[in-house]
């Protein structure tokens, strides 16, 4: 059987304290506020890709929908998964999802990526382990 870059993290930091523990990714979960507004697709679009680079990520596919009259949505898709950006420019806020699995993902480097470009004065971070394993 082939490997693809989805595979599960079977090796992790866990291992050395847990060896019977592993999960299949990391889901970044940040709320950003008071920082850079996203004013357009092509912006958008130049962030997901660079969110994706950093993080050493396959993009697939993106998808961008701007609303009227403000706010702005965008999904990259990508072999390790995926990463969404929502905005609410009226309060000042973008809310950022970052799943990844595979060995090779850094899901941190897409978050300071974001953290970089849109200079928030608040941010708020929640890791969570996704398909976490006991026992194998």
């Amino acid at each position: 059987m082939q490997n693809t870059k989805r595979v599960p993290r079977w090796t992790n930091a866990l291992s050395t304290i847990a060896p019977k523990f592993a999960y299949t990714g990391i889901h970044v979960v940040a709320d950003f506020w008071n920082g850079k507004t996203i004013k357009d697709k092509k912006e958008l679009e130049m962030l997901l890709y660079g969110a994706a680079k950093a993080a050493s990520l396959t993009p697939l596919k993106l998808s961008i929908y701007k609303f009227n009259p403000q706010g702005i949505t965008g999904v990259i898709l990508l072999a390790e998964s995926h990463i969404a950006v929502h905005t609410w420019p009226e309060i000042g806020y973008v809310a950022v999802d970052i799943f990844t699995c595979g060995k090779k993902a850094q899901p941190k480097k897409a978050l300071k990526f974001f953290e970089d470009y849109l200079e928030p004065m608040k941010m708020d971070v929640k890791e969570i382990k996704r398909g976490v394993v006991k026992g194998i």
